[in-house]
């Protein structure tokens, strides 16, 4: 029986330890594009995010004899994953582990702010040449043009290499906080710090676009 890529880790599991092509297959088509991607977060090179999410595969088809189900399947997968990726980028000399990219105290960090104090009279309210301004056209139809997608790109690829992780798993591939904290080896509030950065700072690129 053909098993789908939302069925129970366990079906999924039972189905692939029984040599299931099928559950494989929908294993592939559920994930396989995101790995590559998740992989270049690391790799830095379509090529070689290639070779690390086929590796992947190969070590999940021969470790799902021993997985204990101590995680959610997609999370180990993805934890083999981000390893290998890390453990070839680090080869390549093309990033550092994303432990290293972290500054001591970040996790008790407050959140920086989004929008520079100079954007603030002395009152506490927005100077008139800074107050936000209303969007010249809608999100919804503006954010489904090229032009907006590849700033968007353009802006994330800019940010810094741990900010650009965890926004890129929360808002681009949609994964829950979880998933990116269990993946990625980070706790809740630093994750949630380094997704505020992100994205305060791509809200600032957005509006400089369309209010330009």
């Amino acid at each position: 029986m053909a098993i789908v890529a939302l069925a129970p880790d366990q079906e999924i599991v039972a189905a692939l330890r029984n040599g299931d092509e099928a559950a494989f297959a929908a294993l592939l088509d559920a994930y396989h594009a995101s790995m590559v991607r998740v992989a270049m977060l690391y790799t830095g090179d379509r090529a070689q995010a290639e070779d690390v999410t086929q590796e992947t595969w190969v070590a999940v088809v021969k470790g799902i004899s021993s997985f204990e189900g101590r995680s959610a399947l997609k999370t180990w997968i993805f934890t083999i994953l981000t390893n290998r990726a890390k453990t070839k980028s680090q080869r390549e000399r093309r990033s550092v582990p994303f432990s290293a990219l972290q500054s001591p105290d970040e996790e008790a960090e407050e959140y920086e702010p989004a929008v520079a104090p100079s954007a603030f009279a002395e009152d506490g309210w927005w100077r008139d040449e800074t107050h936000p301004q209303a969007w010249r056209e809608s999100p919804e139809a503006a954010f489904s043009s090229a032009e907006v997608g590849a700033l968007l790109k353009q802006v994330i690829e800019a940010l810094p290499p741990n900010q650009r992780q965890v926004i890129t798993l929360r808002d681009v591939e949609g994964w829950t906080s979880d998933e990116v904290c269990n993946v990625l080896g980070v706790s809740e509030s630093n994750q949630r710090v380094l997704l505020h950065r992100a994205r305060a700072k791509v809200r600032l690129a957005l509006d400089e676009y369309f209010n330009a």
